[in-house]
């Protein structure tokens, strides 16, 4: 019964003119749009959740690579010992592991702007680490 019901529906796909869908084949194309070269031996890679930063960490330190500036822009001092790196779904959260020394690392971190006041007026010492600008001459 079974194999009368399939020829049924064979013959049936064949008599409306419709047949099996084809193979689709498509090609992959490609290109480098980068070729860094870090100096030292890259032991596994990370990326930030919104893409912006590549962590590459190395023997010793992450190298933190912007991709909107297209350059290696910070430098991490880790142990010698950490081979793997992994990125939380929070951008500014990294973990390092170490298998041989059985350790794990959780690096927070933080963008920190710079605010160019020199020449305004101030209240405190020069250099102080936190600035606050009080806008009062605006009407």
């Amino acid at each position: 019964m079974k194999k009368k019901i399939m020829v049924l529906v064979l013959a049936s796909f064949f008599a409306a003119g419709w047949t099996f869908p084809q193979s689709v084949q498509a090609a992959l194309e490609w290109r480098i749009i980068q070729d860094l070269d870090l100096k030292t031996t890259p032991l596994d890679i990370a990326s930030s959740a919104d893409g912006l930063w590549l962590f590459i960490l190395t023997p010793g330190e992450i190298l933190v690579y912007s991709a909107q500036e297209g350059k290696i822009t910070e430098r991490i001092p880790v142990g010698p010992g950490f081979d793997r790196i992994t990125s939380f779904p929070r951008g500014n959260v990294l973990t390092i592991t170490s298998s041989t020394q059985k350790a794990l690392q959780i690096i927070y971190l933080e963008t920190v702007y710079k605010i160019d006041v020199m020449g305004l007026p101030f209240k405190g010492p020069q250099d102080a680490l936190v600035t606050i600008a009080v806008f009062t001459d605006y009407q």
